[in-house]
């Protein structure tokens, strides 16, 4: 495939915006977080992998809504109704398959994309060769469970008890609030300060953001809250590999359960990493990825 960036236009009319790097037979497709997040910590994807001795073309995209992408109107409820859903995304990525001409590839996803690798793999895992799901878990709930454990460690009672009195009051830009919210995105999102990804403004589209997550990543309000595929994992039948950094805002043990559960699957930990450990230790991180590639591409991937 060619490298650079290419515009491509979805069957619904939207268009979306991806960019390839990097040579080699090896195809990998990478799925940004959020939901309403971007590309951005993928690019430099194949010149880390690179740096492991694997020749990898690294393909990224922005999700409908998310920056370099179309922006639907989600203002109206027809167009929400079909954009704000589990089902559209997932097939977005097939779609974007089709339109780059993808197949017998690797998928990547961080976060909510760790999610929609999921769901793809369930649904369309026969154009797959191997998925890599990065910081995501499986069952919303014990991502809950171990946000209450992070906040109750990070935190006086007294300051637990204003950010719980905050968001009941859905007072979320209260400036202690932001203050307390900031200190776990540096704790257990971006470890590596100053943080790669901060912009002059919010790249963010926080209307998709605030329909799936909430108001931040330690607040679940939206449909993520309804988030449960442990039942589904056995259906994930292609090479996976479960990619967790040691100090982030997803349970370890949860990763290391999936990885247990899907057929073909392992669970690796970055040291020192937060929920982008690809950035916090990406030596590490994309040791661990070249590793998996490798494996499968010779066939002894167990």
């Amino acid at each position: 495939m060619k490298q650079g960036t290419k515009i491509i236009t979805l069957d619904n009319g939207y268009h979306l915006w991806t960019h390839t790097s990097g040579e080699g037979k090896i195809n990998l497709l990478a799925l940004h977080g959020g939901p309403g997040g971007t590309h951005e910590y993928w690019e430099n994807t194949a010149e880390e992998l690179k740096k492991q001795g694997l020749d990898v073309q690294v393909t990224m995209y922005d999700q409908l809504g998310s920056w370099y992408s179309d922006t639907p109107d989600l203002s109206d409820p027809e167009t929400a109704k079909k954009i704000l859903s589990y089902d559209y995304f997932v097939d977005e990525v097939e779609e974007v398959r089709q339109k780059l001409g993808l197949d017998d590839f690797y998928l990547i996803g961080q976060s909510w994309g760790g999610l929609l690798v999921q769901l793809y793999s369930q649904k369309y895992g026969n154009h797959l060769k191997g998925a890599i799901i990065s910081s995501m878990v499986d069952e919303i709930d014990d991502y809950t469970k171990h946000l209450d454990e992070i906040r109750e460690k990070e935190f006086s009672p007294e300051d637990l008890a204003f950010m719980k009195e905050c968001e009941a009051k859905n007072d979320y830009d209260n400036e202690r609030y932001q203050k307390c919210v900031d200190k776990l995105n540096k704790d257990y999102i971006d470890r590596k300060q100053p943080s790669k990804l901060d912009h002059l403004v919010n790249v963010a589209n926080t209307d998709i953001y605030n329909a799936f997550q909430g108001d931040n990543e330690f607040v679940i309000t939206g449909k993520l809250g309804e988030w449960h595929n442990t039942k589904n994992l056995k259906d994930d039948k292609v090479p996976t590999l479960v990619t967790f950094g040691e100090h982030e805002s997803m349970p370890l043990e949860t990763g290391k359960r999936m990885a247990e559960m899907i057929p073909k699957a392992k669970f690796v930990s970055t040291p020192n990493g937060g929920h982008h450990h690809m950035i916090d230790n990406a030596p590490v991180y994309y040791d661990h990825l070249a590793t998996f590639i490798r494996e499968v591409e010779r066939g002894d991937y167990e």
